[in-house]
């Protein structure tokens, strides 16, 4: 079976908006993620186990906190409750070994997110467009839940020089939200890859 990403009808690459007289490094980058697993980690209530970790990265009770390793990204997503990101086919395995089914919830959400990723030094003055978080005290490795433009996501921060950000909305909101994020990115000018 092959799987059809999310915004193949409607990530189309170039560059777009005010990007005239600009250098091509110095535009935002807008590209579509793919071929990640994105794992929903829940420890039940009723829970007393304590993982210490997966992967080699701790789970962190700590809100907004990102743990990562080159594979791997831990997304604090709230109270006893994970996001696990990876690009290690298997995640799944190595998740299921660590916690076992009496204690924790494990589902695959892989397939039913859009993920994109925008990189430069305007990411966060476009983001700034359509969502409440305060982006100035944001910081490397954080995450958080909100909105854009009325749109359910999760943010992932991957760095600060410059900003790159991985957006998760669901994948049925792929479309808008993509529409979104480079409308508002028009005033910088973009470079869609």
């Amino acid at each position: 079976m092959t799987i059809i990403s999310p915004l193949k009808l409607f990530h189309k690459k170039g560059q777009f908006g005010d990007y005239e007289n600009k250098k091509l490094e110095d535009l935002v980058k807008i590209s579509e993620i793919n071929n990640l697993f994105i794992i929903q980690l829940v420890q039940y209530k009723s829970s007393k186990v304590q993982t210490d970790s997966i992967d080699g990265l701790k789970l962190s009770p700590t809100p907004g906190k990102v743990e990562y390793n080159e594979k791997t990204r831990v997304l604090w997503n709230g109270p006893k409750n994970w996001l696990i990101v990876s690009k290690d086919k298997n995640i799944n395995k190595l998740i299921s070994e660590k916690c076992d089914d009496k204690n924790f919830a494990i589902t695959d959400i892989s397939n039913s997110r859009a993920i994109i990723q925008i990189k430069g030094y305007e990411a966060s003055e476009i983001l700034k467009k359509g969502c409440p978080i305060d982006f100035d005290n944001f910081k490397k490795n954080n995450c958080a839940g909100s909105i854009f433009n009325g749109i359910n996501l999760i943010i992932d921060k991957i760095d600060d020089t410059p900003e790159t950000f991985n957006l998760f909305v669901l994948r049925s909101f792929g479309e808008s939200f993509y529409h979104d994020v480079t409308d508002s990115a028009l005033e910088y000018g973009y470079n869609a890859i």
